[in-house]
């Protein structure tokens, strides 16, 4: 029984490996035809709700769409009120300030506030947030390339069969 079980898990397993595997690559592949960088670390977290839990509230159009919506509003928001929209991102800046610091537990706060009151919980939206908000995906290619990976995963995703 439990040997059965197993072969359960790995069948599936199998199938979201080779599922995520071809949708990422895709994306990233779409990216380096374009010159922009698509495939970046909310793409990894929001694909593995997309494929392994498709029945979830968290996996539903809607709450995708909303939940990086409010990251990316948030993340932004925060950039501007710190006064960090052309500040040089952590990693660039190889240290961190107390804005950015600030900027960043906030727009991952403020993220999860428009979630629960929207009714429309997302998990990688933090993940949004807190790219925008670090300046790893500031405005310009960086974040234009993070929503547009976002936006063919979610259309690529939406035309596989269901499994």
């Amino acid at each position: 029984m439990q040997e059965n079980r197993f072969r359960v898990r790995l069948r599936s397993g199998g199938k979201l490996l080779v599922l995520t595997t071809a949708l990422l690559a895709g994306v990233g592949a779409v990216g380096q035809s374009v010159g922009w960088v698509l495939l970046t670390t909310t793409l990894g977290p929001t694909a593995y709700l997309l494929l392994a839990h498709p029945q979830t509230a968290a996996a539903r159009l809607r709450c995708c769409l909303l939940g990086h919506a409010c990251a990316t509003v948030s993340g932004l928001g925060c950039l501007a009120a710190f006064g960090l929209w052309h500040y040089p991102s952590v990693i660039e800046g190889q240290h961190v300030t107390w804005r950015q610091i600030a900027a960043q537990a906030l727009a991952v706060g403020l993220t999860l506030l428009l979630l629960v009151l929207l009714d429309a919980h997302h998990p990688p939206a933090a993940s949004t947030a807190l790219l925008i908000a670090s300046g790893l995906a500031r405005p310009g290619p960086p974040l234009y390339g993070m929503l547009t990976g976002l936006a063919l995963l979610f259309a690529a995703v939406a035309l596989l069969p269901r499994i």
